[in-house]
């Protein structure tokens, strides 16, 4: 009888569900996004909730081939955004209610993790990260979350100290801001990437605001405001958005190096996997990233997670 470990995940988005083999290697990676109106920039926390509510059944169906006549030994589940004191987001709360139920049925012990660590943890399984035994640098960006972290294995997953990252808008939110600007549906990340790309001319980029491993974002919504109202060029706003978020990251990057010494980077977060970001930071030395499908919001981290927890490789 094939053996089976499940991870769940409830992010603002996407209602995720992952099956990792005995062996750790990935059986499944199923994913179902949560639906967001033409022109609006997401979803409450209670409409995320309620989405969820509606997604949770229909992916435990699609599991279901994979989970007939397996046995389950472990279920884990992202049940806060981070592994800090007073880390909460109620949409969470639709992935615990499931995973509870679901490992009480098949009566098997449940693993509760933070959403962070499984980002983290699928990005050094899908880059297939190494040298981590002493500590590495990560970045999570994403749509709620830009940070740069120090972390290292722990029970949780990952101890995670904040170095670095945003001091106004997070990452996605300014691409998802620039995309419905420009016409695009939410989220915006993959539209505005292949918009991106149509544009080949150079890129003049304003000053950056940055200090050490910390810079902002927030102004970068009215650049491109004004560059659209000038040239009416989707795609070169499109690549203004992208290369100046990819400048400041790779500028935050080399200050991280400089302060506490070259280690491994591992990038994870929806945002990491744009293809125009990973090639200005791709000479960085160390640095790893993910293939989209485990950079993206994904419960396969989680998966992975549970199956260290069961053999306790913490």
């Amino acid at each position: 009888m094939r053996e089976l470990f499940v991870g769940i995940d409830t992010s603002n988005y996407t209602t995720s569900l992952s099956l990792v083999d005995t062996s750790g290697e990935l059986v499944a990676n199923l994913k179902l996004p949560l639906p967001v109106r033409p022109g609006e920039l997401g979803l409450r926390q209670s409409a995320a909730l309620f989405e969820h509510t509606k997604n949770l059944p229909e992916i435990f169906e699609k599991a279901r081939q994979e989970l007939k006549g397996s046995r389950v030994l472990a279920v884990g589940v992202s049940a806060r955004p981070r592994n800090k004191e007073g880390s909460y987001m109620p949409c969470f709360l639709a992935g615990v209610s499931a995973a509870s139920a679901f490992a009480s049925a098949v009566n098997a012990p449940l693993y509760r993790f933070s959403h962070q660590c499984g980002h983290i943890r699928a990005a050094i399984y899908g880059s297939g990260a190494s040298g981590l035994e002493d500590g590495f640098s990560a970045l999570h960006i994403s749509g709620g979350t830009t940070e740069m972290l120090i972390a290292k294995r722990d029970e949780f997953g990952f101890d995670c100290d904040i170095t670095g990252g945003t001091l106004d808008l997070c990452a996605g939110q300014a691409v998802d801001r620039t995309g419905v600007m420009l016409g695009f549906p939410f989220p915006c990340g993959v539209h505005l990437e292949k918009s991106a790309l149509e544009y080949t001319d150079k890129i003049k980029l304003p000053r950056l605001s940055v200090k050490e491993t910390y810079f902002n974002l927030s102004g970068l919504e009215n650049m491109v405001k004004k560059e659209f109202e000038k040239s009416k060029d989707t795609s070169k706003c499109s690549r203004l958005c992208l290369e100046f978020i990819a400048a400041n990251l790779r500028a935050a990057i080399l200050s991280q190096i400089d302060k506490y010494g070259e280690r491994p980077v591992i990038c994870s977060g929806g945002v990491m996997s744009n293809s125009i970001i990973k090639e200005r930071l791709a000479d960085i030395p160390n640095i790893y990233f993910a293939p989209p499908a485990l950079s993206a919001d994904n419960a396969v981290g989680v998966a992975l997670l549970t199956f260290d927890k069961f053999y306790g490789k913490d």
